[in-house]
């Protein structure tokens, strides 16, 4: 099923991130969180993409075996970092013959080593481009792009941000990711600031649970600096070890949970890091089991 006609309904969507596994014992393991998630019916999930396309065998094997052996329907992550637009068209291929219709596609991060972005030979110079690339090669894909609350790394210029953003949606994409973010106000006058220029696809709220101290800080890096409120500083801080640290992650994440949920937003996004764990915690403080709840329970 395409995400766009998910969105399309007047359900809230939840949806599931994972990342492809280095081993063939560590893919069986994530197979077994996938399992636990299930029960809790998303709407979709979706597989990374390494940088400089490091996992792309990996992801694929991933995505397509999801997409064969359950019941989910899945999104393929796509950069365009060294790659060529040959290459992707064959990557694109090999997706469509095995059934696979969603990408996400995102330009990807600079390879270690370098300190800018070096365009490869017959290559693309952002996601844009390469979401335009998809529209015109494979015109029933559906295809997602990444959205920064609090501003991309690279571009300071929150007004050139938004720009950037509007052109992947013109070039064709059919919905919006966001990256992950601690308040949701910053969420919410990031979906103001879209609407005012004219971006109209759904936006999903990208939530990950905080689970360790040390993930606390690999959390704020993988984001290129996400915003640490003080609230939530000071209740790690309080927190006796990680064990207690988690708690605070997963009852501030089921507070943003709840608050999105009361303002309608149109899909929530877990970044999982591979285990239930904390999901299935963040549903389990919610009071429900499953999906389908937590939407009926946002319209009362």
């Amino acid at each position: 099923m395409l995400v766009k006609d998910i969105l399309n309904s007047k359900r809230t969507s939840f949806s599931f991130e994972f990342f492809p596994p280095k081993t063939e014992e560590s893919c069986n393991k994530l197979f077994h969180n996938i399992a636990h998630l299930m029960p809790l019916k998303p709407s979709y999930v979706s597989v990374t993409y390494g940088a400089g396309g490091s996992t792309r065998d990996r992801t694929h094997e991933l995505v397509v075996r999801i997409q064969k052996e359950t019941d989910l329907t899945v999104v393929s992550h796509l950069t365009c970092v060294g790659s060529s637009q040959g290459e992707i068209e064959s990557v694109l291929g090999k997706y469509k013959d095995s059934g696979v219709e969603n990408i996400l596609a995102l330009r990807g991060d600079i390879p270690k080593g370098e300190k800018e972005w070096q365009n490869p030979p017959d290559g693309f110079n952002n996601a844009a481009e390469l979401v335009k690339f998809i529209k015109n090669k494979f015109p029933g894909m559906c295809i997602g792009v990444a959205g920064f609350p609090e501003g991309h790394p690279e571009t300071p210029n929150r007004l050139k941000e938004i720009e950037y953003l509007k052109a992947k949606v013109d070039a064709g994409a059919d919905y919006i990711v966001s990256q992950l973010f601690f308040d949701n106000r910053d969420f919410y006058d990031f979906c103001e600031r879209c609407e005012l220029v004219g971006i109209k696809v759904p936006i999903l709220a990208g939530i990950m649970p905080i689970t360790s101290r040390h993930g606390m800080i690999r959390m704020a890096e993988l984001a290129g600096g996400a915003r640490l409120p003080a609230r939530l500083l000071r209740a790690v801080a309080r927190a006796e070890d990680d064990t207690y640290v988690e708690k605070v992650g997963v009852h501030w994440a089921t507070e943003q949970v709840r608050d999105l949920l009361d303002n309608n937003i149109r899909g929530i996004h877990f970044y999982t890091l591979n285990t239930s764990e904390a999901t299935l915690k963040i549903y389990e403080s919610l009071g429900v089991t499953s999906s389908e709840q937590l939407i009926s329970g946002s319209r009362i």
